[in-house]
């Protein structure tokens, strides 16, 4: 099934759940092309103008030609609108729903994503999981919870970003989810961390943050 009703879309999801019954289905976390353009930005009004818009090759996704009004996109993706040359961000708002953030056109070209997994492979690749549900063959020295850069333009891992002391953070989960901060220390016993937002210092669940910086 494509669709699903309106009030049963993801919380994430910054849309009103009264309107038409159905809206397009995505089978990942992330949120549709469809409804960023059609709900978010507001720069079309109908599924057709959308269509329209990507048959006419002028939204990308990370760089990339889409073909799909259903394409995923996920956290910390880049959207890129052709005609007006803007770019964005997927991020999540304070109030834990998804947005988008104006990027400079330097800046479309890179990606930010979480390493959740690793696998060593037959002979001994390192297979790298990352939170959006991509994988890459890379011998970056990362652990779990560290972050990568990735350059999108040669789909290769750029840097990695260590979970440390000092570190800036981005919170995806829990009651501070959509801000920014700064790692004061990690207690790896209870897989938390201390976190610098301002003034104010907060308990963090490492699962629940992503090193930015």
């Amino acid at each position: 099934m494509t669709h699903l009703k309106r009030q049963c879309a993801p919380t994430k999801w910054p849309i009103p759940r009264k309107g038409t019954k159905f809206v397009v289905k995505t089978s990942s976390k992330g949120i549709p092309v469809l409804v960023l353009l059609r709900d978010i930005l507001k720069i079309a009004r109908t599924r057709k103008e959308v269509k329209k818009a990507i048959l006419n090759k002028h939204v990308l996704v990370c760089g990339k030609i889409i073909k799909d009004d259903k394409k995923s996109v996920e956290l910390f993706d880049t959207l890129t609108i052709v005609p007006t040359k803007k770019n964005y961000k997927l991020i999540l708002s304070e109030k834990g729903k998804y947005s988008l953030e104006k990027i400079k056109d330097s800046q479309k070209e890179k990606k930010i994503s979480k390493v959740v997994n690793k696998k060593t492979l037959k002979g001994k690749k390192i297979q790298i999981n990352l939170l959006d549900g991509k994988n890459y063959l890379s011998a970056l020295k990362c652990s779990i919870g560290d972050s990568v850069i990735i350059d999108l333009k040669k789909n290769q891992l750029e840097r990695c970003l260590l979970l440390k002391e000092n570190s800036k953070i981005f919170i995806i989960g829990g009651k501070h989810i959509g801000k920014y901060g700064t790692i004061e220390n990690i207690n790896k016993k209870l897989r938390n961390a201390e976190v610098k937002i301002g003034d104010e210092k907060v308990k963090v669940l490492i699962k629940q943050l992503i090193v930015i910086e």
